[in-house]
């Protein structure tokens, strides 16, 4: 069953780049940008994570925090967080538990099944805010940030 805009979102715990497991209610009292991606230093995945970290100053303004979720290993995760110098957290899924409970796991046309490119603005009471289903990594901050934006006035 597909996750609605307005319902709870799916609790979870992972393990992040920083060496700590993180779950969702960490994240109460601020929005948080939950953001699913296929794999480490691949074309659109890096475009993405690059223009997220050029934008996190201006997305922390809004009180929000980005995280990126796939199901690379840390080390793939420190290698890709070194190179392009990201600020934000990055949580490995290995058995892509959340990723599915979130619903960011199908077909992906020749790629065929895996993480799908899905992110999830959860508000300060861990309620879903706004989910985007197809994004498009190099217009993605933006789109972010106009929603925050709109929440915040």
């Amino acid at each position: 069953m597909a996750l609605k805009e307005g319902e709870p979102a799916p609790e979870f715990e992972l393990d992040g780049n920083d060496g700590k497991k993180h779950s969702l209610s960490e994240f109460k009292g601020r929005y948080l940008v939950l953001y699913f991606y296929p794999k480490d230093n691949t074309p659109g995945c890096s475009i993405e994570a690059d223009n997220f970290n050029k934008r996190l100053d201006e997305i922390r303004a809004l009180n929000a925090e980005v995280v990126g979720v796939s199901k690379d290993d840390l080390k793939s995760h420190d290698k890709f967080k070194e190179k392009y110098n990201l600020r934000f957290l990055l949580l490995s899924d290995p058995e892509s538990k959340v990723i599915k409970a979130y619903g960011a796991y199908g077909n992906r046309g020749a790629f065929g099944f895996g993480t799908l490119r899905k992110t999830f603005i959860i508000d300060p009471n861990g309620n879903i805010a706004k989910i985007y289903n197809k994004v498009q990594p190099i217009k993605h901050a933006q789109e972010v940030i106009d929603f925050l934006k709109s929440v915040n006035r």
